[in-house]
């Protein structure tokens, strides 16, 4: 009973059927991607800490947990529409009415019997039926949440990752910078000395310096936080990492291009978009069962017995009886609760359907956005690295033009700090171009393929 499950709507069929994504510029190709996404970033060490996650992570088994559970209420469902048998044995007394006396003229007997029983319920407008299709997607629903805490997780442990390196490049140039503005607090003092400067010109070096010295201080905070959230993300616990990620390295460099598939794989491939669709599924056939409920069941019940006044009628085959009763149940006035379980089914279908209908505008709305922003951050990391390599060839140029007296040392100090800010300013720009590229990958629904439980 009730309406048959012939698929998900089609949500957004204009971007499934265009074939490529509106925001996608010249770096990304419309090539499948891998689900291992972040071996394109070449570093062995984030690999590694994957691998862990994907084996460790408390979050991660606390979802497939979930997916044990829900196959477990399968079970259940589908043992519903098999026959039950039991066994029982009874030995004791019977008080018998007057009327009946025993034999011998006693009030009471002792009675032998052990006998068996089966029962089964006729699905005859398929509501267990129903109830095993409902069990079956919410466990398909549990599996593609599991597979959706994987992609989450994977790109966390390489967002953290890439936030680390960042911060040990950062924090080695902060250490240059700091060593730089002593230098300039010692010429400021020099000159103060001699009557060439204000002692506002001192003060302002101090404070500088003051700041320089503040930003690193802040840099290895943010390393060790770093370092400890990915130790928890992987399932140990903080400080377990301190050795593996103690030698700095370079933030990951983004490969040339990036392949991201379609829309439509998209729209397959993404695990909250399954499990919204299983979701769906399921509301779908509860639905039926609750129309089905409303209608009359049949189902029959047997017994075979042996059974006496003696242990030994227990066991004869010439005490053997039988009963077979089938049985017809039709709740035909239940005060409107039936009717109103179905149209609270409805409302629950309906919801569904919102819902699926919600999560493939976003899933695509993430992905938009994420390509947008990825592009954006390629460009401004290219401006990057021309405002460094200018600024480090003008320092080398003042530094030049000291050497042969032309220029005074505070302005080659002035040249060096900028050299290093414009240092400070790429590695944020690296680091907030590979964090863009971890985002399209969580976007597209990657990171979950070689993170299922074994079945």
């Amino acid at each position: 009973m009730g309406p048959n499950w012939h698929g998900a709507p089609a949500a957004a069929p204009d971007a499934a059927a265009r074939g490529h994504f509106v925001r996608a510029d010249e770096a990304v190709t419309p090539a499948p991607p891998v689900a291992q996404w972040w071996q394109a970033l070449g570093d062995p060490v984030l690999d590694d800490l994957e691998r862990r996650a994907l084996a460790g992570s408390p979050d991660l088994a606390a979802a497939r947990a979930r997916i044990d559970s829900a196959r477990a209420a399968l079970s259940v469902a589908k043992a519903a529409q098999l026959p039950t048998v039991g066994v029982s044995a009874v030995a004791g007394d019977v008080s018998l009415p007057g009327a009946l006396l025993s034999r011998n003229g006693r009030l009471s007997e002792q009675v032998y019997g052990d006998d068996f029983q089966a029962s089964w319920e006729v699905d005859l407008f398929g509501a267990n039926r129903r109830r095993t299709e409902s069990a079956r997607d919410r466990a398909a629903a549990a599996d593609a949440s599991a597979a959706d805490v994987a992609v989450s997780l994977s790109a966390e442990v390489a967002r953290v990752y890439v936030e680390l390196r960042a911060e040990q490049a950062s924090a080695a140039v902060l250490d240059r910078q700091v060593a730089c503005d002593e230098d300039v607090l010692r010429h400021a003092r020099d000159r103060f000395a001699g009557g060439t400067v204000a002692d506002q010109s001192v003060d302002s070096a101090r404070s500088t310096l003051a700041q320089s010295k503040s930003d690193l201080s802040d840099s290895r905070a943010r390393i060790a936080a770093d370092a400890d959230q990915l130790a928890v993300l992987i399932g140990q616990e903080p400080g377990a990492l301190d050795s593996l990620i103690a030698t700095p390295a370079p933030v990951p460099n983004v490969p040339a291009t990036v392949a991201v598939g379609d829309p439509a794989r998209l729209l397959r491939h993404r695990p909250d978009i399954r499990a919204a669709e299983n979701q769906l599924a399921a509301a779908n056939a509860d639905l039926g069962a609750r129309i089905a409920d409303r209608l009359p069941t049949i189902s029959f019940t047997g017994i075979l017995g042996l059974g006496g006044t003696s242990v030994g009628d227990a066991f004869s085959p010439s005490t053997l009886i039988g009963l077979i009763a089938p049985q017809i149940k039709w709740n035909a006035f239940d005060g409107g609760r039936g009717a109103a379980q179905v149209r609270a089914a409805r409302g629950a279908l309906a919801e569904a359907d919102a819902t699926y209908r919600s999560k493939v505008l976003s899933a695509l709305d993430d992905a938009e956005g994420a390509l947008t922003r990825f592009g954006a951050a390629r460009r401004a990391y290219g401006h990057a690295v021309e405002q460094r390599e200018a600024a480090e060839h003008l320092a080398g140029l003042q530094a030049g033009r000291a050497a042969g007296g032309t220029l005074a040392r505070a302005d080659v100090l002035t040249a060096d700090r900028q050299a290093l800010r414009a240092q400070l300013g790429t590695v944020s720009a690296q680091a907030q171009l590979t964090t863009d590229f971890i985002a399209v990958e969580k976007a597209l629904g990657l990171g979950w393929d070689n993170a299922q439980p074994q079945k």
